[in-house]
This record gives structure tokens, sequence and C-alpha cells, in this order.
């Protein structure tokens, strides 16, 4: 635009490794543990990282890695995965996370599409990689990340780099480069529920700003006397930000590798006065039940942030009532390097009955800044945020997608924005409610039945664990409810006794026709439900 003026200000980029630069300065002693995948707990301070992190610079330089280059990782959250997140980007390479939970085939076509060039594996991994080397013939080397001592043998690999062994002889002093922030510095694949995963390419400028925003006190609120233990995996959208986000603000992290239950979550948060804590609700479902059998909560544990999913009251309410831990809700996704909104109650809400307050909380919550929302309907018009009018949820901000890897188009509508897939609501307040994904609402004689808050009703039941509810085609009304359920302790309430408990939270005609029990649900890679599989077992005609 003609006429304006230029600020003065220095024209530093917003680089990655500055994060743990800054953490090795300000924040030398502060620690970093693990629970190691070869079992001992390990301890290292943010010095010492930066330190192995400079040497292992030196190693992906000396293994031919350039600029651009993607190094992927098939691994848990560990001391060696954080250092290889910033010495990756720290080159200008591209660190590329992959979901060990992923078949062979998956694994071998994300490590094709990527183009990765190494790929460095935590060693309960190994026949894994043993298995998909073969599959992706630009995979030029697997480095094991262990020590000598824990050196892991394959008969099908033949050559098994060690990762303390590259590190050995490094020198612990590298001279970053400075480049534009607009470098790409991590690549994560969506969860594929639909046709193949797609590539989300983060640049450092994106990751540096989310981090800023994770720090925020309305957000996750880190501090230095913070303890911090994300359950959720790096290899899911960078932990949620947090290896990035810790450094700032000189949060202690407690890395739990793969030991993600709730009984071995609880000994570790105890052991090491964890008071922070981020997951999925399959996670904090299974450390509730062994809080309930502990009688008494992680002795540091304040506060937990759920997202990936929606929270249900019976989980919201049993953390805060019966444990006095304080539980955020939050919303983000791949395409957005996760974080889009955090629910933290305005004062005029805590001033409210108990019952309307969890009414409020179990709303996705307000925009983080960086963030803008809106609804619209099915031809891209606004619809207006009065709480009720659901709609298609479109995003748009400086850490969100603009296209996808490797895509010819963008994947923004004409005026800008990306088109989540979610179907939500916005209140006065801002507050965004997710009522359903797009190919999931149940749409019943032209009104549409919010498939999540279904569910969340239902699991308040006292013998119903978890539940699904999925659309089952209906001659008069298009589509009626059908729940799916996992019975607690082996119960198996009938349809009526299920109806009449829901018919006291939720409109009569959401009431599910039709109600089967499970033993368990099925879950993708990322934790959350297959509806598409329940679709194929309950509602697929039988040949």
């Amino acid at each position: 635009m003609m006429g304006l003026m230029p600020g003065l200000m220095m024209n530093r980029p917003l680089l990655v490794q500055s994060l743990l630069d800054f953490a090795a300065l300000r924040h030398a002693d502060t620690e970093v543990v693990t629970r190691s995948v070869e079992g001992p707990i390990h301890r290292i301070d943010y010095l010492g990282l930066s330190r192995r992190t400079q040497q292992l610079a030196h190693a992906l330089v000396d293994l031919g890695i350039k600029p651009g280059d993607r190094v992927a990782t098939l691994a848990w959250n560990t001391w060696r995965h954080v250092e290889l997140y910033y010495a990756v980007a720290g080159i200008g390479a591209v660190c590329h996370t992959i979901n060990p939970r992923l078949s062979t085939e998956q694994l071998a076509f994300i490590l094709n599409d990527a183009d990765d060039r190494l790929l460095f594996f935590d060693i309960d991994q190994l026949n894994a990689v043993a298995a998909v080397k073969p599959l992706a013939p630009k995979l030029e080397r697997v480095i094991a990340m262990t020590d000598r001592a824990n050196a892991p043998r394959h008969e099908r690999l033949s050559a098994i780099e060690i990762y303390d062994d590259l590190l050995a002889p490094q020198s612990s002093h590298y001279d970053w480069p400075e480049f534009d922030e607009n470098t790409a510095a991590s690549l994560c694949y969506t969860s594929g529920t639909t046709g193949n995963p797609k590539g989300v390419l983060y640049s450092h400028r994106a990751l540096v700003l989310h981090a800023y925003a994770c720090c925020l006190t309305s957000t996750m609120g880190l501090a230095t006397e913070d303890r911090m233990l994300p359950v959720v995996p790096m290899f899911h959208v960078n932990a949620w930000g947090v290896p990035y986000a810790a450094p700032i603000a000189g949060t202690s992290l407690v890395m739990p590798g793969r030991k993600l239950d709730g009984d071995s979550l609880f000994e570790l948060m105890d052991a090491e006065g964890v008071t922070c804590s981020q997951g999925v609700p399959t996670v904090w479902m299974s450390l509730l039940d062994t809080m309930r059998r502990q009688g008494r909560k992680p002795k540091a544990l304040s506060r937990i942030v759920i997202g990936g999913a929606a929270a249900s009251e019976m989980l919201i309410s049993a953390y805060e009532d019966e444990f006095g831990i304080d539980v955020s809700h939050a919303w983000g996704m791949t395409e957005m390097t996760p974080l889009g909104v955090v629910n933290t109650l305005k004062p005029k809400f805590k001033a409210l009955p108990r019952d309307r307050q969890l009414t409020q909380k179990l709303k996705q919550g307000r925009a983080v800044y960086g963030v803008d929302l809106r609804i619209v309907d099915g031809h891209g018009a606004p619809l207006p945020n009065d709480g009720k009018s659901p709609g298609h949820l479109q995003v748009r901000g400086p850490w969100i997608v603009k296209s996808y890897f490797k895509a010819e188009r963008t994947a923004l509508t004409p005026d800008g924005w990306f088109d989540t897939g979610d179907i939500a609501t916005i209140d006065p307040d801002g507050y965004m409610h997710i009522t359903d994904r797009a190919k999931d609402v149940i749409k019943s004689g032209g009104e549409w039945i919010s498939s999540v808050d279904l569910e969340n009703a239902a699991m308040g039941h006292p013998e119903i664990a978890h539940a699904a509810v999925i659309g089952m085609p209906d001659a008069k009304w298009q589509e009626r409810p059908m729940l799916v359920c996992v019975g607690r302790n082996g119960a198996r309430p009938d349809l009526a006794a299920i109806n009449a408990f829901l018919a006291t939270k939720v409109p009569k005609w959401w009431l599910p026709d039709r109600v089967e029990f499970v033993d368990v649900l099925p879950v993708g890679p990322t934790g959350k439900i297959q509806k598409t599989k329940l679709r194929e077992r309950f509602l697929t005609p039988k040949s």
C-alpha cells in the first residue's frame, strides 16, 4: 500500500533454535526428565540438552543432511526426541515425526511421500523399522535412539547406527545458521481417516508464534515453577507445541516415554511433582480410574488440558469436584499447529452455579490470539455468533495451513479461510462449541442432532463407560441416532433405561432408537473413535 511508513525495528527472524538457546542461557539448570524407553529415569538440564543438540547438528551435517532435507522420527516423548526437534530444524532441515501406531503400509506411504533420507527410531520400534525399510527406497540410514549398551540387532537390518555414538565425537558448539523464518521446520501428517494422509509443513515462524501463544495465562499458562508432562505424543502435532513452549517459560519437562496407561502416568507424575499435563480424553479416563483406586491425585497435579476429542461433563466434574484438578477444554487440528481455542472461564461464568459452569466448560473455548474463527452455512454465508446457529467452522491465522505438502492447489476457500470439517456454534462471548464433524452430524427430519453432545450425555450414565453415536438410515426421518456403548464393569442397561436417563439431558427427539454394546470402541492411531468401523459393523447389510 502506497504511503505506508516502515518501522525502524531490527528484523530478526523467528527461528525454532532460538527457543532452546534462550532456555540454555536463562534456564540452564531446569530439568528435562524422561522415563526412557530402555527403562531407567534419565535427567538432563536445558544447558546439557542444548549442548547435545549442537553435537547432533554436527552429526547430521556429517551424514550429508542439507537444508530442506526431511529427517524422520519414529519415537515417543524423550529427551533425544526433543534434541532431534531442535537440531534438525536448526540446520535448516525438516523434522518429520511419524506415528509408531501406524501400519507398515501407512508408514511406507508417509516415508516415501516425504522423501525421508534418515529415520531415527526408539528401540521398541525395531520390528516396524525392519518391516518398512525395504518399502522405502529413498531411506538411506536408520539410527536407533539409544546408547551402545542397548544397541538393537535385527536379521533384516544389516546396518543400524547408534544415536549416542553419532554424538560422542562431535563438538558441543555449533554456529547455527540464520535464514528466513518462513523456512520449513517440521512436518506432520494428518491421521488419514479418508484416503491417504496429507502432510502439513510448519514454518519456523508459525512454530515460534504458536509457542508464544501456548505460554499465555489464558491457554496453558506455563511458568518457571511448573513441571509439565506432555501425555500427547511428540508425533501428534508436535505434542501440541509443548516442546517449543516450555523452554520459553523455563518450564521443566517430564517426558513419559512409551508408557501412557493410568498407573504409569500416576507413578511418574507423583514421583516427579508434575503440576500440569495435557492429553486426549481416553488418557484422562485411564488416569481417573487409577486416582479413584488410589483414593488421591498425583500430589502436585493442579491442572490439565483436554483436547483431541470432546470431554464429557462426567470427566470434567470428576477431575475438578472429586480431586480439585482444574480442567481446560481445548481444540485444534494438525492443520493448525494445533492450538485454536482454549476454555478458560470469564469471571462472570465463575460466579454461576456449578451446573451452569460445567455447561460452559463443555464448550471447546475461546479463540487464542492469532486464530480467527467463523461459522458459515452450506453456501458460505456467515452465521451469527448466537450460540444456537450451527455451521461449518472455518479458521485463519499465521499458524494455520495454506496448502498441504506437495499439493497442487490451496487448501483454502476463495476468500482465504480453512474449512475444518467441523460443525460448531459460537456464542456471544466467543466460546466455540463443536457439535459434530460434518461427516458425522445426524440429520433427522431436517434438524441436526449433535453426536458429540449425545455421546457426552450418555457417558454420564453410571453404567456406561464409553459411548459413540452414529446415524442410521430411517425411511421417515432420513437418519436416527444409534448408540454404541462400552458398559461399566460389564453392565448392559437396556434402551428404555438409557433413554429415561438421557431424557433429562437432551431434547426428546435426540433420544437414540437403538443401542448396541461392545467390549471396546475402535480407535485410530491418534486415539480417536473410528466411526467408519462402527458403521461397517452395525449398518452394512450382511451378504
